[in-house]
C-alpha cells in the first residue's frame, strides 16, 4: 500500500514537472517568435529584406475592415445589455440617470477591447492557424527555407504589423458602437437625449480610460498572432492535424486574452 501511494505521488510530481517544462518551453518559443517578428519589422528594411507591406495591408483588410459588421452588432448588443442591467440596478436607488457612467467606463476599459479580442481571436486566430498549418503540411514552409526566405519575416511579421495597427482601431469602433447601443436604450427607457447622453459619457471618461483599453488591444493583437502562427508551425498529421491546431489556437487565444485582461485590470486599477 505504501509503495503504491509513493508511486502515485512520484507520478503526480513527474506529471507536474513535465507540464511546467512544457509551459516554460512554449512561453520561450512565443517570446522568441515575437522578438524575431519585431526584429524584421524594424531591421528588415536596412538589410534589404523588408516586411511585405502588401501582405500587411491585405491582413488589415481581412482582420479589421471585414470584421467591422460583426463587431458593430455584438458591441451594440453589449451596450444595450449594460444599459438594461445598469438601469435596473440603479433604479432601486433612484439614480438610474447615472447609468451612463457605468456604461462609459465598462465599455472603454473592459468590454470594448475584450469583445474585440475574442471576436478577432475566433476569426483571425483560427484563419492564421489553418493557413500556416496547411503550408506546413504541404511543406511550403520548408520550401521557403530552401529558397533562403525566412518564414518569420515572410509569414509572421506582416500579420503582426497588421494586427497591432488594426486592433486599437477596431477597439475604438467597438467602444463607439457599444456607447451607441447604450444611448438607444437610455433614450427609449429614460427619455435621455442622445446629445445629453454623449455629453455625460465624455465628461466621465478620461484619456487614461481610453488608453487602458487600447493598451489591452495591442497586447491581445500580439497574443492572437503568436498563438495562431505558432500552432500552425507545430501542426502534424495532415488535414486532421490542421483541424486540431485550429481549434487549439482559438481556445488558447481566448483563454490568454481573458487572463491578460484580468491581469491588466488588476495592476492598472490599483
Amino acid at each position: 500500500m505504501a509503495n503504491a501511494r509513493a508511486g502515485d505521488v512520484r507520478q503526480s510530481i513527474e506529471s507536474l514537472g513535465r507540464g511546467t517544462v512544457a509551459f516554460v518551453e512554449e512561453f520561450g518559443y512565443y517570446l522568441a517568435l515575437v522578438c524575431e517578428s519585431f526584429y524584421w519589422v524594424v531591421v528588415g528594411p536596412f538589410k534589404r529584406q523588408p516586411v511585405r507591406l502588401g501582405a500587411a495591408v491585405g491582413q488589415m483588410v481581412e482582420s479589421g475592415i471585414a470584421a467591422l459588421p460583426i463587431v458593430f452588432i455584438l458591441s451594440f448588443a453589449i451596450g444595450v445589455m449594460l444599459a438594461i442591467q445598469g438601469v435596473h440596478t440603479l433604479k432601486q436607488f433612484g439614480a438610474e440617470t447615472q447609468v451612463v457612467l457605468g456604461i462609459a467606463l465598462s465599455v472603454t476599459r473592459e468590454f470594448g477591447p475584450l469583445i474585440t479580442g475574442i471576436l478577432v481571436a475566433g476569426r483571425t486566430g483560427s484563419a492564421l492557424a489553418a493557413r500556416v498549418g496547411t503550408m506546413q503540411v504541404n511543406q511550403e514552409i520548408d520550401a521557403l527555407r530552401v529558397m533562403g526566405i525566412n518564414p518569420v519575416r515572410y509569414l509572421v511579421s506582416p500579420v503582426m504589423l497588421a494586427m497591432i495597427v488594426m486592433m486599437p482601431a477596431i477597439t475604438l469602433f467597438s467602444d463607439i458602437a457599444a456607447m451607441f447601443g447604450g444611448a438607444v436604450y437610455c433614450n427609449l427607457e429614460l427619455g435621455l437625449g442622445y446629445i445629453a447622453y454623449w455629453d455625460q459619457g465624455t465628461t466621465f471618461i478620461t484619456a487614461n480610460d481610453v488608453m487602458q483599453g487600447l493598451t489591452k488591444s495591442v497586447v491581445f493583437a500580439v497574443i492572437i498572432t503568436l498563438i495562431g502562427v505558432s500552432n500552425g508551425f507545430s501542426v502534424t498529421g495532415g488535414a486532421e492535424g490542421v483541424g486540431r491546431v485550429t481549434t487549439r489556437a482559438v481556445v488558447l487565444a481566448i483563454s490568454y486574452i481573458v487572463l491578460a485582461d484580468m491581469t491588466f485590470t488588476y495592476f492598472l486599477n490599483r
